[in-house]
């Protein structure tokens, strides 16, 4: 039944503001009163050239090189002469630094992740910019104003080389459809030279495979093709269906702008507190687990997980708090699950609710047994709510992770454990359910002596709700990224389930 499939209602989180994060000129104005004079053209040319080759390399961060006014700086800088002249250029080039700087941390839009537009709290572009001029770290402070954050620095590197890939091959056409539809290993194909060719350009297919390219789709390109498929979440199935065809016909450049605009989100995140913190990528359906308090990025747990629909209830993005856990928990049905989809049912089918572990609860709490005409008028008037009772029917599962946010969003197991097995997962009302909720709890607990393995499974086991506090509140980042690469340099990449990489795209003008 549908409410089976959608256990809470979220709403998304507005686009992120094309207001910048800071305002450039009034860190500048800030700079040069706390140090009067030239800080760039006081001893010769040479640091505003260093400051002008920095800003040109913007580009591999994924960044607007001519948002810093680049090529003017550098024609006034070798035509400059009077001295209000040259400290108008030096304070424009501390302008065009401090820009850059601020942008390289907190993003080039201001974001829902960081409400007060770029705290400075946690980096100040500033007294970066005057420790790195007093020090003569440029290039350093350059480097260290990225976000510090591992999976920063992978895509950047895979993003410079996306960008050389499409440099190197320009034209990239849609491979021939397979006849008949969906080839697999052995099967004649005409488009097999094009497929190998393309299988080596994007690191899928060994450069030293001549074999494979006959005129039959063989077993090294079946396995070639598991990887691809495995790297832009697809059906390993080594069939090449529609869904293949598609992701081998985006072209690099393409894969590019994906990359660079993981990037600028990277940006938006504010630093985490050491400890753990779980992490879910939307569109790639998955959960991470990191325990940071040993410096180790490596991720404790790896997940499956299903996530809001793209039509109707997207999950919001958001950084929650996880506080306590409820084992053998009620579901609280959300107001529009009850009008839209339980009401209707409820008027069909009077014994509706009984059925499927359903009771109505007054104000108070207290539950009510009436009559199912006298149920429907009190629920209709919004006089009572609904819950489902623990047991195996609850769309909750055996387990609830609650972070309390406006938009009523957690995590969950489930009673509907094959949809894992689903490669499209948006399936729900804006929560998160997740595959391996045994796991999750002994994780976010985070004490292995009470809470082991075997103190959650019976935790879990049919009972009453019991609540859990955390010992401490648990970061929960849910994020948005259709370009990741792993910890082996590996480019994954995901649909844009949600579609917002073409309204970021724009917002920052890559396309």
């Amino acid at each position: 039944m549908l409410f089976l499939l959608l256990a809470c209602a979220g709403t998304a989180l507005a686009a992120p503001n094309v207001q910048a994060p800071v305002n450039a000129r009034e860190l500048s104005l800030r700079l040069h009163a706390a140090e009067p004079g030239l800080l760039w053209l006081s001893d010769g040319p040479e640091r505003a050239r260093l400051a002008l080759r920095l800003l040109r390399k913007a580009g591999e961060h994924g960044l607007d090189v001519a948002s810093y006014g680049v090529e003017e700086l550098a024609r006034r800088l070798d035509s400059v002469r009077h001295p209000a002249a040259t400290a108008a250029l030096d304070r424009d080039i501390s302008t065009a630094m401090l820009h850059y700087l601020a942008e390289l941390r907190f993003g080039r839009v201001a974001s829902g992740y960081r409400p007060d537009n770029g705290a400075v709290a946690d980096f100040d572009p500033v007294e970066h910019l005057r420790q790195a001029l007093r020090e003569g770290g440029l290039e350093q402070a350059v480097e260290s104003a990225a976000p510090p954050i591992p999976l920063y620095g992978r895509v950047k590197s895979t993003l410079a080389h996306y960008r050389e890939l499409a440099r190197a091959v320009p034209h990239w056409p849609a491979l021939p459809p397979a006849r008949p539809p969906g080839a697999a290993s052995g099967m004649p194909y005409s488009g097999t030279a094009l497929l190998c060719e393309r299988l080596r350009w994007l690191g899928d297919l060994d450069a030293g495979a001549a074999s494979a390219c006959g005129d039959r789709y063989g077993t090294a390109l079946d396995a070639a093709i598991r990887r691809f498929q495995a790297r832009h979440g697809l059906a390993q199935d080594g069939v090449l269906g529609p869904g293949t065809l598609a992701a081998l016909a985006v072209p690099p450049g393409r894969r590019a702008i994906q990359l660079a605009l993981t990037l600028e989100r990277l940006r938006w995140l504010p630093p985490q507190p050491r400890g753990r913190i779980l992490a879910v990528n939307v569109p790639t359906y998955r959960l991470w687990a990191f325990d940071a308090t040993d410096g180790n990025a490596a991720p404790v747990l790896e997940m499956r997980v299903i996530v809001g629909t793209a039509v109707r209830t997207p999950t919001p993005l958001f950084i929650g708090q996880m506080l306590y856990l409820e084992f053998n928990p009620y579901w609280n049905v959300p107001p529009s699950i009850l009008s839209n989809e339980i009401l209707p049912k409820l008027a069909r089918h009077p014994r509706y609710l009984q059925q499927n572990d359903m009771e109505v609860v007054a104000a108070d709490g207290q539950v009510l047994r009436l009559s199912p005409d006298a149920t429907l008028g009190i629920l209709r008037r919004g006089e009572a709510r609904v819950r489902q009772r623990p047991g195996e029917r609850n769309v909750l599962g055996e387990v609830k992770f609650a972070m309390p946010n406006p938009m009523n969003i957690y995590l969950h197991s489930t009673s509907s454990k094959e949809l894992f097995n689903r490669t499209r997962r948006d399936l729900s009302h804006g929560c998160i359910r997740v595959e391996r909720p045994a796991e999750l709890a002994q994780f976010v607990l985070a004490d292995p002596r009470r809470w082991d393995a075997a103190a959650v499974a019976a935790a879990m086991a049919p009972g009453d709700m019991r609540i859990v506090r955390l010992p401490k509140p648990v970061p929960v980042v849910l994020f948005y990224a259709t370009a990741l690469v792993d910890r082996n340099g590996s480019a994954l990449f995901a649909p844009d389930i949600y579609r917002q990489d073409d309204a970021l795209a724009r917002q920052l003008a890559m396309m």
